[in-house]
Parts: structure tokens; C-alpha cells; sequence
């Protein structure tokens, strides 16, 4: 079976209102389609790389799940600080390449799939199913254990959004009770409200503190391939030996330059680095200067560089 590429949200600064919408915990963790046929279980990410190694604990389907047919849309988290979803300690997990690291990284950075559709099922199709029918199909195949959960849908948003910002969790997603899945696409029958800003943002630099980095320089391409910088960050979900690994990491990235467009005034002592590795970054709006304010890093993630694209509204 070819994974797919899964429906997106839209960005929405308003919530709906009608009975026509319900609303959803939007989890802070790496989005994971589930795949199973003729008794092969594979997972793959929003870009279709296979993360079947990954996750082993969803692998065994007949643990979960009453058909052995199935496609799955679901997001896996780990829970860090507090008890709230982590990105920093998920990416922790789905950064490993080495095969022997699974078996101890199931201990120390415990997941939970968080089921929310479904896409194929016995042998078909259904993803022109209205959603409410695909989400009462997953209440009766779907057997919740202590890594699988089914996603609630609640239609008090408001509420929801509120309860969400009260944690600091990421945000909510709003869904027509009779949408279809749309494939591969982007669609208004599915809305992000979000509680606070986030992009994909490429390191262009660095700047030292007692030989360990204490700040990242950020940069977007522009239409035209030009990396533009867009600030810098120090601070975020970042341990100790997370810096000092970042360090090591980026010493083997460093260049005669900085690869920015615009060159950064206040950091003329930093260095630049290829623009190969990639952040999330929460900050909480634009300046009229064209930088963000208060970034912060939440966790590094495998995106190719040329998707981070200055994408302001």
C-alpha cells in the first residue's frame, strides 16, 4: 500500500459557530499514518518517511485494533514537563536511526498514538465517508490501551481553546461533522485555532559562550532562494547536554560566512554555519522590522531547508 499525504488544516484566527462543527485537542507531536494490510503494519510521517522502527508499540495492530485492514491518521506524543505534550521529547524519539537505541528509548521517552481518523478500511476506501461516520467507526474497532488513545471531539470550543491556553498546549482543530478526508490537500472543513505561533526556521549561525553555543541565528528563503535572517534564540526546551550536543553538531557545519541575505547588525561575532539543519520555533508575533519576537526553540526536525519560506500573514 503507497502511504499517502495527509488533509491539513487551515490556519483560522476565529472559531466557528453551528452545530455543524466539533472540536479537537490539537497535539503538539509528530503526525503518523498508520498502515495495514495482508499483515504488514508500516508507519509513515506527513512526508512519507517510514517510521516503523520508530514506534514499535503501535506496530502490533491486534493489540488495538479489530480490523487488520486499516489506514489510521493519529499524531504520537510524549509527555514531558507537567504532564503536557513535549515536541522537544518526541523529536528526541523520532530522531533515532540506530535500531539498538528503540528498545531503550521505549523506557526513557514513552509514547502515545492519538487516533483521530480513519482512511481505509476492509479493503476500501472511505475517505469520502463524512467524518462522524469515520469517527463512530473508530469508537467500535479501536480498543484503547496505555499507548493508543482515541482523540475526543468535544463541541464546546470555546471552552476547549480556553482549557488549552490554561496549559499552554499548542491549540485546537475544528471539524465539519459531514467532511470527507481530502487527501493531500488543505481544506476549510478543517480549521487550526492556534494558541501561539510556530514555524520551521533554518540555523544559518551561531554565537559561543565558554565554547558552548548560546544562541542559534534563524533564517526563511524568500521566492527567490535568498535566506533571510529573522532572529535569534537562546532559549526554549533546550537541556544542558542538549546544548553541548547542538554545539558538537554545528562545528561540523561551520563556513566562512554568514548565509544570510540580510546581514544581522548585533551579531557581527557569530558563525555561520551551512543551512542544512532545521528548528520548530514558538514566538509570539512579526515586527515591523521583520524578525520575531520572543522565539523560542521547541525542538529540531528533519524538514528539507527550502520548505522554511517566508510565509507571513
Amino acid at each position: 500500500m503507497e502511504p499517502i499525504l495527509p488533509m491539513e488544516p487551515v490556519k483560522s484566527a476565529a472559531i466557528p459557530t453551528g452545530e455543524e462543527w466539533i472540536a479537537q485537542v490539537k497535539w503538539d507531536g509528530v503526525r503518523i499514518l498508520t498502515y495495514a494490510d495482508r499483515g504488514e503494519v508500516k508507519l509513515y510521517n506527513r512526508k512519507k518517511n517510514e517510521r516503523t522502527m520508530h514506534y514499535p508499540e503501535i506496530g502490533n495492530l491486534s493489540e488495538y485494533c479489530a480490523s487488520q485492514s486499516v489506514v489510521l491518521d493519529g499524531e504520537v506524543v510524549s509527555l514531558g514537563e507537567h504532564g503536557k505534550p513535549s515536541f522537544q521529547r518526541v523529536m528526541r524519539r523520532d530522531g533515532i536511526r540506530n535500531r539498538d537505541r528503540i528498545e531503550r528509548a521505549i523506557e526513557t521517552v514513552p509514547i502515545f498514538y492519538m487516533i483521530f481518523d480513519i482512511v481505509y478500511f476492509n479493503g476500501a476506501w472511505i475517505q469520502d465517508k463524512p467524518f462522524h461516520e469515520r469517527a463512530e467507526l473508530l469508537t467500535r474497532i479501536i480498543t484503547p490501551n496505555k499507548h493508543i488513545q482515541l482523540v475526543p471531539s468535544v463541541s464546546y470550543a470555546t471552552g476547549l481553546l480556553d482549557a488549552v491556553k490554561q496549559q499552554d498546549m499548542e491549540g485546537i482543530v475544528l471539524k465539519r461533522l459531514n467532511s470527507s478526508y481530502a487527501i493531500g490537500k488543505k481544506r476549510d472543513d478543517w480549521l487550526k485555532v492556534k494558541n501561539f505561533q510556530d514555524l520551521i526556521a533554518v540555523i544559518g549561525g551561531f554565537t559561543l559562550r565558554h565554547h558552548t553555543i548560546n544562541s542559534i541565528l534563524l533564517g526563511l528563503y524568500d521566492s527567490n532562494g535568498r535566506l533571510h535572517y529573522i532572529g535569534h534564540t537562546g532559549t526554549g526546551k533546550m537541556t544542558v547536554n542538549d546544548w553541548r550536543e547542538l554545539t558538537e553538531e554545528l562545528r561540523g557545519m561551520i563556513i566562512g560566512h554568514l548565509p544570510f541575505d540580510n546581514l544581522p547588525q548585533r551579531h557581527k561575532d557569530a558563525i555561520g554555519v551551512r543551512p542544512e539543519k532545521t528548528v520548530k520555533i514558538k514566538y509570539a508575533e512579526w515586527t515591523e522590522g521583520g524578525s520575531l519576537r520572543q522565539p523560542s526553540i521547541e525542538g529540531f526536525i528533519e524538514v528539507p531547508p527550502v520548505e522554511c519560506v517566508l510565509e507571513r500573514s
